[in-house]
């Protein structure tokens, strides 16, 4: 049914041993868009999709692609479905145009190969077998042949990982063509700007479960914009963050959710009311300390200040 969605996976549980990797998950993917599922290591991700390309069975809870049941309709559902793993899974002896290609005999209806491997720049190691190829190339070379039966639904593990800007862009506007054709693709990446750019929907999901869903423009209007500086490393945000507060306080504004945080040595981000006052605030603060700054700009929150308010930024 084509206004069905193309993936529900409903109350999915899956546990490895005494670790629960998935507890109780519920998500949706619509046909005709990108959802993309993000999460840090360890999160369940990988797991949670596994279960819906078939390669695992969950303990509990139901999973549908297309309506159907991934392992007990693998036969039906497998020309029906690509799938992009991170690490390819491809045969590293064959020659990677040849590889393609009889990945293409195996459909009723492929895309022209030749088109495909010129759509994403094969042709420059066609004859170069899986094992000397780069990263980048083992990865465009994966997502060829995760399209080339034309599915209905696409899998994308990390689909850009290892790439450099010109293949990356290259990779993007093929998912835009796919999602424009109808196609479902599930997307799980690290890269927010990825994410960004191509998700319609957007799951978050930490500890086996989702912490936050929606459209990207609605989990980025979940918080205020942000002002970011540049300055020498290990400033004192705790100090700046009071000094903001009061500054609020004083203006009769409210001072809640005001957070300084250093991202990076020397990257600073301030989150909440970026107004004048702030701004003003900021600088004068960094002029008290006799410090430098050497780059300010204001604007909207990125999906990765929401991922990291969401997920914390301590390492796992």
């Amino acid at each position: 049914m084509p206004d069905s969605p193309a993936v529900v996976v409903s109350g999915l549980r899956k546990s490895y041993g005494s670790t629960t990797a998935v507890d109780g998950l519920d998500l949706s993917a619509a046909r005709g868009a990108v959802t993309a599922v993000l999460g840090p290591n360890g999160a369940g991700k990988t797991t949670t999709v596994e279960c819906c390309e078939g390669l695992r069975r969950p303990d509990e809870g139901t999973v549908r692609v297309l309506g159907l049941d991934p392992q007990d309709d693998a036969r039906t559902l497998r020309p029906r479905v690509g799938v992009m793993l991170q690490d390819g899974g491809l045969p590293t002896g064959v020659r990677a145009l040849e590889m393609l290609e009889h990945v293409a005999s195996m459909y009723a209806d492929p895309l022209d190969t030749d088109a495909l491997a010129e759509r994403l720049g094969l042709h420059g190691f066609a004859r170069t077998t899986v094992r000397r190829l780069s990263g980048g190339q083992r990865q465009r070379l994966a997502l060829a042949a995760s399209v080339v039966g034309r599915p209905e639904v696409v899998f994308l593990d990390e689909p850009s990982a290892g790439m450099d800007p010109q293949s990356r862009h290259a990779v993007w506007e093929l998912v835009r063509e796919l999602r424009a054709d109808g196609v479902g693709i599930v997307l799980t990446t690290h890269l927010m700007d990825e994410a960004e750019d191509l998700a319609d929907h957007v799951y978050v999901v930490d500890r086996g479960t989702v912490i936050a869903e929606g459209s990207t423009a609605e989990l980025l209007a979940s918080g205020a914009a942000a002002v970011r500086f540049r300055a020498p490393r290990g400033l004192d945000v705790a100090e700046l963050a009071r000094t903001l507060a009061e500054g609020d306080r004083a203006r009769r504004a409210d001072p809640g959710g005001r957070t300084v945080t250093e991202d990076a040595p020397g990257a600073y981000t301030v989150q909440g009311d970026a107004d004048a006052a702030t701004i003003a605030a900021v600088t004068r603060w960094l002029a008290d300390q006799d410090v430098l700054l050497t780059g300010l700009t204001v604007g909207r929150r990125t999906l990765e200040d929401v991922f990291l308010d969401l997920t914390g930024r301590n390492l796992r």
